[in-house]
Order: C-alpha cells, then structure tokens, then sequence
C-alpha cells in the first residue's frame, strides 16, 4: 500500500516538487537546453507529472494514459529542440525529487511507514520506467515522421534504422 500522504501531496503541491527538481536542474550544467529556461518556464514544464504520478500511485498504472502523456511529452520536446538525452536525464531527475521527498518527508517517521515506503519507490521506479520507454518512443517516433515527410528520406532508409515499432505504424 502507498502512503495516502504521498499521493495526496503529489497531487496536491506539484510545484513544490516542480522547485525541487528545477534546482537539481539548474545544479546540472550538461542540460543545456533546460537551463536556457528561467525558473517559472522550469517550474511550469514539470508540475504535470506529479499529479499523474498521483493517480497512478493512487489507481493504478493505466498504460492508455501514462503513454499517451509521454508519447505528446518525447514529441513536444523534440519540437522544443531537446536532445533526447536531456529529456531522459531531466526526467530521471524528477524520479529523484519524488525518492528524496519519500526518504527525508515519510519514510523516516517510523517502521511501518518506512516499509510502506519501500513499496511506493517500487512502484515509483515502474511509473518512471514506463514514462521513459513512451518518451523515447514518442520522440523516435516524431523524428521518424520528420524525416520522412519534411527531409525525404526514404521508408526504406528508416525502417533500417528505426527498429521501434511505432504506434502509428500498421501490421
């Protein structure tokens, strides 16, 4: 069972979780792209995974919506010009954030809750896991469409390359 405080915060103070991961952002000089934003721009970009994250803790992973998130996500910041290993990284970091607030905000109260914590990390690592499989493949998927459509390479070309199976792709 995950902790009913976890969720409710989660959903309820994602900014306060959104300034944490932006001072781990802005401790990480390697993001480029990231740290061209200000604050609110960083902030504002990050707050809508804590209330997914929420509901996924609190109802169970839906694939349906935790994909569908993440696959506009791995597209949206292709559009934005991210590499897509700032994305991963930048994301990875906000997985750091949410097992932080649980190790020094929860688990530290007492056994039980500590316990109930090792469950939610768990839990956590899937959400993130999953979040990062359709965030790449939302971004490979955008590039292959790309390529295609506005650089004319050729299908063939990019069926050699693009192993994936995309979502948009028939048989």
């Amino acid at each position: 069972m995950v902790d009913r405080v976890l969720i409710d915060t989660l959903n309820l103070k994602p900014r306060d979780f959104a300034v944490r991961w932006k001072g781990l952002i802005r401790k990480a000089p390697h993001l480029k792209h990231y740290n061209k934003m200000d604050d609110d721009t960083l902030i504002d970009i990050n707050r809508p995974f804590y209330p997914l994250l929420s509901r996924a803790l609190d109802r169970g992973l839906d694939r349906s919506l935790v994909g569908g998130f993440f696959v506009k996500l791995g597209k949206d910041r292709l559009h934005e010009g991210f590499p897509v290993s700032e994305v991963i990284f930048g994301f990875n970091l906000t997985q750091t954030v949410v097992i932080e607030y649980i190790m020094t905000e929860i688990a530290p109260d007492n056994p039980m809750r500590m316990y109930s914590s090792m469950g939610a990390v768990t839990r956590i690592a899937e959400f993130f896991l999953l979040g990062s499989f359709y965030l790449i493949k939302g971004f490979l998927e955008e590039t292959y469409t790309h390529m295609n459509k506005n650089d004319k390479v050729s299908e063939e070309l990019l069926k050699k390359y693009f192993k994936d199976d995309f979502f948009f792709k028939q048989g």
